[in-house]
């Protein structure tokens, strides 16, 4: 039995290389979500912590009162996780880190002097603040806590806070392992809320949680349609970060037993991923494919139940007659995760035809998971195409720019013809008087 669905790009039509390519959107803004999600908005925006301990109570079944909303110093002292996470964790820290200071030395100030008199140029500063949104429910993602919040802090940003969704079926303590990361990175406003309710109180604010002027994250449809809307008050955010996805470029020299693993990796998040394999070689496809049948058997079922609807109605295998038209999938689909297991004597060049990817792992020994933890390159990233436009979170998405212009006598007198002349074409009186009445 085949796991991949197969198709080739050459044959395939308009529609049909469309739906490929449209993946992850309905669900995102599917109207009756989005009129819950309104629903819920309205209500925190009215009643405060109220709201946000009944979303918790209704939607996880779990009861808290507005004073726990915050964890206490000793939840995030006191937590502990095994000695080889707590290891992993300073690794994972340590590269992001590292990764994001280089990032911060190659963005600074700058001016220049456009003409005789008249210097301009841009200011970087930190934004003021900021709510990270880790997901809880499918599985424990510290990872997704030290993605955001290295950045923030390697940024400068002064106030971060943190919700999280408590662990499923308890009481409401939150995952120790994000917990730890909190205290390693020195986060101390970090509360347990739902989802959705969580980015409407960090957008407005209530009376436990601070509101921040910037909210980014992953997480469910419910939680990107709550940061999408609280938009409308004011509150920036970033792409949609929405359901995981991966394409691998493999060309006839590629290893089908790393092809099959590799695809693994993303496929296991959900039923509502998608994996595409993109290659010139039918045999490298019919091994990997074999390869994948065997691998799902040491997944869990639920594991392998979303492996197969991401390798099969969600995704599958691509074929191409070229590199160059392995390129033109890659950058239609504009992937959140993308490897190219080609040749080395061609990597370098495949790697300058790629337009549209939230990140690109060369060779077959970078694997997705190594990114997803510890390598150090954004993991949170643009999903369903979005990669089209935008980028992972890294400390840029924490900095803004201020242009800063000085002119003196002489280039304002330069510049004071053209600026009368837009000014009385456009009819603003006052904007051509600023000028005659310094220059005449």
């Amino acid at each position: 039995m085949t796991v991949m669905r197969t198709m080739t790009w050459g044959r395939m039509d308009e529609r049909e290389r469309a739906a490929l390519c449209a993946r992850g959107l309905d669900d995102i803004f599917d109207p009756e979500l989005r009129r819950s999600i309104g629903d819920l908005i309205d209500d925190v925006r009215e009643r405060g912590d109220a709201a946000v301990c009944d979303a918790l109570a209704r939607f996880d079944g779990i009861d808290v009162t507005p004073d726990q909303l915050r964890l206490s110093d000793h939840e995030l002292d006191e937590a502990t996780v095994s000695d080889e996470v707590d290891a992993a964790i300073d690794d994972a820290i340590a590269h992001l880190r590292a990764f994001n200071e280089q990032q911060l030395e190659r963005i600074d100030d700058w001016s220049f002097e456009s003409e005789p008199g008249l210097t301009v140029g841009e200011r970087i500063s930190p934004i003021s603040s900021v709510g990270l949104f880790t997901p809880s429910g499918k599985a424990s993602y510290p990872s997704v806590a030290y993605q955001l919040a290295v950045p923030a802090t390697v940024a400068g940003v002064p106030e971060i806070a943190l919700v999280v969704p408590p662990v499923p079926g308890g009481t409401g303590e939150v995952d120790p392992a994000v917990r730890v990361v909190c205290r390693k990175l020195g986060l101390r406003d970090v509360f347990r809320v739902n989802g959705p309710a969580g980015v409407a109180a960090l957008g407005f604010g209530t009376e436990s949680i601070p509101a921040v002027r910037k909210v980014v994250g992953p997480g469910s449809p419910a939680v990107t349609i709550a940061q999408v809307e609280m938009q409308r008050y004011g509150v920036a955010t970033m792409m949609l970060l929405g359901p995981t996805e991966s394409v691998i470029v493999a060309d006839e020299h590629a290893d089908p037993f790393r092809l099959a693993a590799d695809l693994l990796v993303e496929a296991e998040h959900g039923t509502d991923t998608s994996v595409v394999l993109v290659t010139t070689s039918a045999e490298v496809a019919r091994a990997t494919d074999r390869e994948l049948g065997a691998q799902l058997a040491d997944l869990p079922e639920v594991r392998a139940t979303a492996a197969r609807a991401a390798l099969g109605p969600n995704g599958g295998c691509v074929l191409v007659d070229s590199l160059d038209q392995a390129l033109e999938v890659v950058n239609r689909y504009a992937p959140e995760h993308l490897q190219l297991a080609v040749a080395d004597h061609v990597a370098d060049a495949v790697v300058e035809g790629v337009v549209n990817a939230g990140e690109v792992l060369v060779g077959q020994h970078t694997p997705f998971s190594a990114a997803n933890f510890v390598i150090g390159c954004p993991a949170a990233l643009p999903t369903s195409g979005f990669a089209h436009v935008s980028s992972g979170i890294t400390a840029a998405t924490f900095l803004k720019r201020t242009a800063v212009a000085r002119a003196d006598t002489r280039a304002l007198a330069r510049m004071a013809p053209s600026v009368v002349a837009l000014a009385d074409h456009e009819g603003f009186p006052a904007h051509a008087a600023a000028l005659r009445r310094r220059v005449d």
